[in-house]
């Protein structure tokens, strides 16, 4: 069963809260300043000669972090001390409905929610400087309204009303990389020649080339795109574009989410990941969204990365034979029967 749809109530409920609420520790904030002047930091070496940077990156600190800023806070990358104070007794707030989900034996979020921890940060977006995304363009408007999810109070007649992380098939790119309720699990493996990200969420591995190969033909296009890296020193370039148009990061029903539209993705999108090691135990990951087809310009959001090597992947099912998505045409069919019996 898809425990993203089956939590969805709940869920729906807690948004605007851990949208406010559920951001990660000052520790991350301290590493983060640490990390900006630790560029110098010289990561161990796989015997083939590449930057180490293997292990489990799990990104569930970062859960409740909101992707985009609010308007109020303006272009202020962090919040103040009685900001924060109000951040972490509403967050305390959140967890404690969770916690006393599994306390009274009772299924839902509690039992597998990732809530993360508060910070100062005010959003994952750092450039443009207010911290927000960039206006649609018309089209990208346009592509945007019509985006459909199963977390939206509305009817379906088609397998193609909904999208494809609700029909089991991807969260597709950029949205596989930003933090979710659960399945947050990154890990990196590596051999010659190639870099592994092999994602909990969907169990999707994206495998990206060292070797400097072309890239694949504009008629090619994946779900997660296609991806090339190179290293410059010991940062970790990946650059990723043939991207299938669609859905990608609809936002009703996740925590921390930017506004209420959904963010379409275009053949014309253009990924740039830069993953740079500041320490033993914390990647410096940035990533650069270009689409011109759907946004006026270019945005690029920051995440602090931590490893843990404790983190475990557990599986991630789905609902079994896509039973969701009929169940949700027929329930909508016959909504609209009963309906029409009624005038």
């Amino acid at each position: 069963m898809n425990q993203r749809l089956f939590a969805a109530g709940l869920m729906a409920a807690g948004i605007a809260l851990s949208a406010v609420a559920a951001t990660p520790s000052l520790a991350v904030d301290n590493a983060k300043s640490e990390s900006n002047g630790a560029s110098s930091y010289a990561p161990p070496k796989t015997p083939w000669g590449d930057p180490d940077l293997q292990g489990m990156w799990p990104v569930g600190h970062l859960t409740g972090t909101p992707l985009e800023r609010p308007k109020e806070l303006g272009d202020k990358m962090y919040l103040t001390d009685e900001e924060f104070a109000e951040r972490e007794k509403r967050m305390k707030r959140f967890s404690n409905l969770y916690n006393n989900e599994i306390k009274n034996n009772k299924l839902g979020m509690g039992h597998w929610a990732e809530v993360g921890k508060p910070q100062r940060r005010t959003s994952l977006i750092v450039d443009p400087k207010n911290g927000r995304l960039p206006a649609f363009t018309k089209l990208g408007k346009e592509r945007s309204d019509k985006m459909r999810s199963s977390w939206q109070n509305i009817e379906f007649d088609s397998p193609h009303d909904f999208d494809s992380w609700d029909r089991c098939i991807t969260r597709g790119m950029p949205a596989s990389m930003f933090p979710f309720q659960y399945n947050n699990g990154i890990q990196i493996m590596q051999a010659p020649g190639y870099v592994v990200l092999n994602l909990e969420m969907i169990h999707e591995a994206r495998i990206i080339p060292l070797d400097g190969r072309p890239a694949l033909s504009q008629n090619i296009l994946q779900w997660m795109g296609a991806s090339r890296g190179h290293w410059e020193g010991n940062t970790l370039v990946i650059v990723t574009t043939n991207l299938q148009p669609g859905p990608s990061m609809t936002n009703v029903g996740t925590t921390g989410a930017p506004r209420g539209d959904n963010m379409p993705v275009s053949d014309k999108m253009k990924i740039v990941e830069r993953l740079t090691p500041t320490s033993a135990n914390t990647i410096d990951y940035t990533i650069t969204v270009s689409d011109p087809e759907n946004y006026v310009s270019p945005w690029t959001a920051d995440l602090p990365w931590q490893r843990d090597q404790s983190y475990k992947m557990f599986e991630y099912a789905c609902h079994e034979d896509n039973s969701m998505i009929r169940h949700y045409i027929d329930s909508s069919r016959a909504k609209r029967a009963q309906q029409a019996s009624t005038k």
